[in-house]
């Protein structure tokens, strides 16, 4: 048996002309799945499977978290999901992907894995920007990172004196042009 195969939806045998499956996906399942954006989470799926005429229409309804790492500090976040996303599903000669949510399976294996593609939902439902709260960043990670942003030469700076806030940091150095800059601006204006 190999990883996946419980995630295996029989579409020939189907008896009804609708069914439903549940399927709880949790970090063995995405350190299985091996994929780069999503590697612990603890998510619910259910599908509805309904056959329309030469058709069959997926509906993965999706809820729970997942854990991925801050943008800011690299320490782990939990980032809830919640998303509806629909798949039809054809039967043909050879496997194919007609476009993003139609999919062609063989008509003599007659079933559609859809391990991957619940991994891809959740996937695309991360959003592309994912920082903790203000003040709950690693402050040991937020030090470092402040302390390369400075563009003034300061001797050592210490960590307990770093406002964990580098929003605000970010915004200071913004504002302060490096002084090269402006000499490449004079050489511009001038021509």
């Amino acid at each position: 048996m190999g990883k996946f195969d419980k995630y295996k939806v029989d579409l020939k045998a189907m008896q009804a002309n609708s069914c439903t499956y549940e399927f709880l996906l949790d970090n063995i399942f995405f350190a299985n799945i091996d994929g780069p954006e999503v590697q612990k989470g603890k998510v619910n799926v259910n599908l509805a499977v309904k056959r329309t005429t030469g058709v069959f229409e997926l509906v993965f309804q999706t809820e729970g978290m997942v854990l991925v790492p801050c943008d800011r500090c690299l320490d782990e976040m939990e980032i809830p999901i919640a998303t509806t996303d629909k798949l039809f599903v054809r039967f043909g000669s050879d496997y194919a992907e007609e476009n993003n949510n139609v999919v062609i399976v063989p008509e003599d294996e007659g079933y559609i894995n859809v391990a991957w593609f619940m991994y891809e939902f959740i996937a695309l439902a991360i959003p592309m920007k994912h920082v903790h709260a203000p003040g709950k960043c690693n402050k040991g990670m937020v030090g470092k990172l402040s302390k390369h942003l400075r563009t003034t030469s300061d001797d050592e700076l210490n960590v307990d004196e770093v406002d964990t806030s580098v929003d605000t940091e970010i915004e200071d150095v913004e504002e302060s042009i490096d002084p090269r800059w402006n000499e490449l601006k004079k050489i511009l204006d001038n021509n």
